[in-house]
């Protein structure tokens, strides 16, 4: 049965509605959107309702509950545990991540410091995505991304739009490649040394430094720290066989990608995109993709609750598809 622990993020008028919500949808919901003086919405596998103040699913925005500035307070004040000040860097990149791994964007009016912005006060809306460990995420596609012959992972890169599965398929490939499986079968090896960069603390859930999620017995994780310098903070101190990063797209993750590289650790990384077309688009990426870095790519899509993935290899060529629960080789 899923946790539902995430509903103590929520001051206690907005979690009284929540808990009117049938059980099977609080576990399937992905987002929760709060803003102030509109509906209340909840969104799962693609589709969004509004809520009512009795807990009732509408799709008319004039019979939903309205959060009103003293919801938007005291949500504020629990999930910054009181202390506010203590989120500055948080409000800078408009986002808090909380224990469990569950990520709260926020928006408000931005306050600029030297054409930057410097945080966000007067914050009114709130999107906050439930995060959801899911064992054997990763069952169909590891077994592609590992080398038997050189007894190694593939440099890999994950594609696919927003809330397609990416972070959900970093952590359980963390675990499987750590505990030394493939899938559901046991590896040939005893297991890698894996080394999560975790920016967003989306992938490990840390807690004080710990994983709430189980990444795997020989996996280390450094927790809110830029990708591309924590990359090579790893690199240096950990000496790992595996490198898993989420979200790569900027210059300086693509050097430190391509130095992991030459360093002889395998790389998984994931990237926001629809195909590798996409990202050739990208001029930070542009040398990742045409010096063919990567020698896999998986491209996951999410319809009705379904996620499908393809696969290629670093020619861009399909190996396998899976569709509606079918795979079949291309």
């Amino acid at each position: 049965m899923t946790n539902l622990n995430w509903l103590e993020l929520f001051p206690d008028r907005i979690k009284s509605i929540l808990l009117q919500l049938p059980r099977d949808l609080l576990e399937r919901l992905e987002e929760i959107r709060i803003r102030e003086e509109r509906p209340l919405e909840v969104n799962e596998s693609g589709g969004h309702h509004f809520v009512t103040g009795q807990g009732m699913l509408t799709m008319e925005e004039e019979k939903a509950y309205r959060p009103v500035r003293d919801d938007s307070r005291r949500f504020l004040d629990l999930i910054s545990n009181h202390s506010l000040y203590t989120l500055e860097e948080e409000l800078r990149k408009g986002f808090i991540t909380v224990p469990g791994g569950h990520r709260i964007g926020l928006s408000g009016r931005t306050v600029l410091s030297g054409g930057r912005v410097e945080h966000i006060r007067d914050i009114s809306g709130f999107n906050i995505r439930i995060a959801r460990e899911v064992q054997g995420a990763a069952n169909e596609i590891l077994p592609y991304l590992y080398d038997d012959k050189e007894r190694r992972m593939k440099h890999t890169l994950i594609l696919s739009p927003p809330q397609h599965g990416k972070t959900t398929l970093l952590r359980d490939l963390a675990r499987q490649i750590s505990s030394g499986r493939l899938g559901s079968s046991p590896a040939k090896n005893l297991g890698m040394k894996v080394g999560i960069i975790d920016e967003r603390s989306e992938i490990a859930g840390s807690l004080h430094g710990v994983p709430s999620f189980d990444v795997g017995p020989r996996t280390d994780v450094m927790d809110a720290c830029p990708k591309a310098e924590g990359m090579m903070m790893m690199i240096r101190s950990m000496s790992p066989d595996v490198l898993i990063v989420d979200e790569i797209g900027r210059e300086e993750d693509a050097e430190a990608v391509t130095e992991a590289l030459h360093a002889g650790i395998s790389v998984i990384a994931s990237a926001h995109g629809s195909g590798p077309e996409e990202i050739l688009n990208r001029p930070a990426m542009q040398g990742l993709m045409e010096n063919q870095m990567f020698e896999m790519y998986v491209l996951l899509h999410r319809s009705n609750g379904k996620t499908t993935f393809r696969l290629m290899d670093r020619q861009m060529r399909t190996l396998q598809v899976r569709m509606k629960g079918e795979a079949r080789h291309a």
